[in-house]
């Protein structure tokens, strides 16, 4: 009798161990998919099962990828777009905020576009819309970059200026417009409301004033990148294989934004007219990488695209170090999530209470090395597997080399036992290399500093890695803007630029 006891106390027990009443990964039917019409991704943690993406049993083609700095984001993007044109001939097309895949996209023979070197786009080009339609996709743009909403005379005379640029020049602002007929542009409609204020009749000067100052931004002479004839063809350029489109030349945010909302725009326009395709694949894929103004708004079309974009074969590519910095409506609607190592808490809350992953996925991310990640997919019907699942490499179409900064060296005992500040630093290659290019290092400095590394095994302590830039002439402030970046607190970071 109490052997019979103990064997149905058992029996309980085991049932409560998800890892055994349920299978920590979906079933190999689900993970292994045809090779010509999937994208070999990597193998499973668990059952060493080879892992090929395919949106044809998901919710959609969209993908978010979440991970801190160096965890492998861009390494998997690439690895992601590459496949795909070999797949299903898929076009890219990188709204690069930073220039980070610029070097990548020439060297695979892409094409790139770069504001600095004299590209311009007129954001009232019509591209096929109705120019009544196109005035409201101006002013949503300005109601997510300014406070213009808050100001209604303001905004009213603005809307009302640029519709009266598309009449004054014979369009039917209600119809499609003609083959041929160029657009105005945002200099004509600061000229209306210019000419407004000269006559002198109008009621409330100081906001007509205000009006024509937030135009003007977007118009000054070596700054009217928008405000112009356009020379890109965005429509064409969405059919042009890998494109990046770089916006780290553009003067600040507000203007990297515009850029980034119009292309969503003028792409969500041409996925609407074009035809529904019956052959399995994608034809676009859109990459957004750490573009938190534009995913994290719900007035976006990045929002509208991931709601169409699957009977049109468009896939959005939302990434970012901060889960919450994408908005609920992308978060929680595409088909894939990538999670990469995640180490705040309050991430972590996020990713658990949006995805419903058990508290042992919770762990293992944490945990997770360059190139790991966690796998949720969200199924077209019911399923009876764990919809999260954990990848042991992500295997990308070049070498994952994995380079460590050991902070060990810079903490004290007490901060080594408490385990409470992070020990080393992990990146993948080219991740690395672009937070160094953005605090200003030179390419020389950097092939510098990757030969030092490389001839460590790629590991190096904190103080070695600071005394090579040191060495190189970096400029503290730059030293300081890196170590930013990780996070690290102003404390250690002035510890770890005073130690010689």
């Amino acid at each position: 009798m109490t052997l019979l006891r103990l064997q149905h106390i058992l029996s309980i027990e085991v049932a409560k161990r998800p890892f055994i009443s349920r299978p920590p990964e979906p079933p190999s039917e689900v993970l292994i998919n045809d090779p010509l019409q999937s994208i070999f991704i990597g193998t499973t943690k668990i059952f060493r099962v080879p892992f090929s993406w395919t949106f044809s049993n998901l919710a959609n083609p969209h993908i978010a990828v979440v991970g801190i700095t160096g965890a492998g984001k861009s390494y998997f993007v690439k690895t992601l777009l590459i496949r795909a044109s070999y797949i299903w001939n898929t076009n890219a097309i990188i709204i690069d905020w930073t220039g980070e895949y610029k070097p990548w996209v020439q060297q695979s023979g892409g094409v790139v576009i770069s504001f600095a070197k004299g590209d311009y786009m007129n954001i009232l080009d019509l591209a096929g819309t109705k120019p009544l339609d196109r005035v409201k996709q101006i002013m949503t743009s300005f109601d997510i970059l300014t406070d213009i909403s808050a100001y209604p005379e303001q905004r009213r005379l603005t809307e009302e200026a640029i519709e009266q640029c598309y009449t004054n020049l014979g369009f039917i602002v209600s119809a499609p417009p003609p083959e041929g007929k160029e657009a105005p542009t945002l200099k004509n409609a600061i000229s209306l409301l210019e000419e407004k204020l000269q006559e002198g009749t109008y009621e409330y000067p100081a906001e007509l004033e205000n009006a024509i100052y937030r135009l003007r931004q977007f118009a000054r002479e070596g700054e009217d990148y928008f405000a112009r004839k356009s020379t890109l063809d965005i429509g064409k350029i969405s059919e042009s294989g890998l494109v990046d489109i770089d916006l780290s030349g553009l003067p600040d945010e507000n203007f990297r934004t515009l850029a980034a909302l119009f292309i969503l725009q003028t792409l969500k326009e041409k996925m609407r007219t074009e035809k529904i395709g019956e052959a399995p694949g994608l034809k676009a894929m859109v990459v957004l990488d750490e573009a938190w103004k534009v995913a994290s708004n719900e007035k976006s079309d990045a929002i509208m695209i991931v709601r169409e974009g699957r009977k049109y074969q468009f896939g959005l590519i939302v990434a970012s170090q901060n889960p919450t910095d994408i908005h609920e409506a992308i978060y929680s609607n595409v088909g894939t999530n990538f999670i990469l190592r995640i180490k705040y808490e309050k991430f972590l809350n996020f990713l658990q209470g949006s995805l419903n992953f058990s508290n042992f996925i919770r762990s293992e991310i944490g945990k997770l090395g360059v190139g790991q990640a966690a796998v949720y997919m969200l199924f077209r019907t019911a399923i009876r597997f764990p919809e999260t699942f954990l990848l042991e490499k992500i295997h990308g179409e070049e070498p994952l080399y994995v380079y460590t900064i050991d902070f060990s060296d810079v903490l004290t005992q007490s901060e080594l036992s408490a385990n409470i500040i992070q020990k080393d630093y992990q990146f993948e290659q080219g991740e690395l290399r672009n937070n160094l290019i953005e605090v200003n290092i030179s390419a020389d400095v950097i092939e510098g500093l990757f030969k030092m590394m490389d001839s460590k095994s790629r590991n190096v302590k904190a103080t070695d890695f600071i005394n090579e830039l040191r060495m190189r002439d970096v400029p503290v402030q730059s030293m300081i803007s890196f170590l930013k970046s990780l996070s690290l607190d102003d404390t250690l970071i002035t510890r770890i630029i005073s130690r010689k």
